[in-house]
């Protein structure tokens, strides 16, 4: 059985440059050691490998239960020269809540 991180977290996202900056918060604290364990930069880089050259650096904010994952190389040069739809990546939140992950245990 696997889970989708939406249904423990919820996300937000912003950007700087060509650098995606995108929270996960857990819905309940719970789930946070679960996350540490599996949400890995590896894991969040491969859900962006079409869009994202990395790297990504994952920073964990245990008091608040969430983690500040910052994806470089993530939004096509960035905002002055891209020719994305959301030049600014603020729906990215959306691919890194799908990922798939196993089951807490």
């Amino acid at each position: 059985m696997s889970i989708r991180l939406y249904d423990i977290a919820h996300g937000r996202a912003g950007d700087k440059g060509n650098t995606s900056n995108i929270s996960v918060i857990c819905y309940d604290a719970k789930h946070w050691d679960f996350l540490e364990r599996e949400l890995t930069p590896e894991r969040v880089l491969d859900a962006f490998k079409h869009i994202a050259k990395g790297p990504v650096k994952r920073y964990p904010l245990r008091n608040l239960k969430a983690f500040n994952f910052v994806i470089e190389n993530a939004l096509g040069g960035g905002v002055t020269v891209s020719l994305a739809q959301d030049i600014h990546g603020k729906s990215l939140s959306n691919v890194m809540l799908a990922i798939e992950l196993p089951e807490p245990g």
